[in-house]
């Protein structure tokens, strides 16, 4: 089987690449090599005529997103209505990767696949489109992660919020996190392990869930950063509206997975996967 990663020296792409080289053909594609926007450009897919595709391309800076729906839309919407069309054409599976912004945070507690979604920002608003637009191909599935950490780095923001908290750190700058907003904290490594495990069992198309298990404030995460670290921080906790960003961000937005459990796929705990992750990057010595 030939896998097409598109956003292969990403974040999550990277880490995709890494798992599925073992037991899978993988083609990477990278920016230089596609863009989603542009329906011709991915017309280089139909030469390489892959078995799945895996579109990880996403403009996610969530407040400049409100300053240009139109870019963010032509990556997330129209991106993904391309790549659902040309898989399509080639009888290709769609992978789509989402977010957990396509809720709107009223729940309170862990949104499930089988909750209806009701963003409150252009970026969610235009991932939700993603999703319907890789409907249309019926041999798809859509992936929602949450506030990725992974060795790559996220190349849009440079870095993540991990190795931010940790430069902080260092050079003793005063660090203010918000204490009020909850999210399902997801290594990348892990997400990429979690659709290898959809594609090898063949799971049932449609949605699933792929963040680390349980949830935590961005506060308690860097609590916990430092803890592991050992780096002595002066970190103090804020309110979102102290932070006046221009998107509205969903107060308590964690996932969980009810349809993986049901194939007996198990996704491990933020805390340990962040532990992971540090070792990883040699923040920490592993035992």
């Amino acid at each position: 089987m030939k896998i097409a990663i598109i956003g292969s020296t990403g974040q999550l792409g990277t880490d995709l690449m890494k798992a599925l080289q073992d037991g899978y053909e993988v083609l990477g594609l990278t920016h230089k090599d596609i863009e989603v926007t542009d329906y011709n450009s991915c017309l280089v897919l139909k030469e390489h005529r892959p078995d799945v595709i895996i579109n990880t391309a996403a403009f996610h800076k969530t407040d400049l997103c409100e300053d240009d729906p139109i870019r963010t839309f032509s990556v997330n919407a129209i991106g993904s209505r391309n790549i659902a069309s040309i898989s399509n054409e080639i009888k290709a599976t769609t992978i789509f990767i989402s977010t957990d912004y396509v809720f709107d945070g009223y729940k309170n507690e862990p949104y499930a696949e089988t909750d209806t979604p009701n963003p409150i920002n252009t970026y969610g608003i235009s991932k939700l489109a993603g999703e319907f637009y890789t409907r249309q191909n019926e041999k798809h599935y859509i992936m929602r992660v949450a506030s990725l950490f992974g060795v790559a780095g996220a190349s849009g923001k440079g870095g993540n919020f991990v190795e931010t908290m940790i430069a902080k750190a260092k050079k003793n700058e005063t660090i203010t996190v918000v204490d009020d907003m909850w999210m399902s904290p997801t290594y990348t490594k892990d997400a990429a392990n979690i659709i290898k495990k959809i594609l090898n069992a063949r799971l049932s198309f449609g949605t699933y869930h792929g963040a680390n298990g349980g949830y935590c404030t961005w506060f308690q995460f860097a609590k916990e950063i430092f803890k592991l670290t050992g780096l002595d921080a002066s970190l103090t906790p804020i309110k979102t509206n102290q932070l006046g960003s221009k998107a509205k961000r969903p107060t308590f937005s964690a996932l969980r997975s009810i349809e993986l459990a049901k194939y007996g796929i198990q996704v491990r705990e933020w805390r340990e996967a962040l532990r992971d992750y540090l070792i990883m990057k040699g923040h920490i010595v592993g035992s």
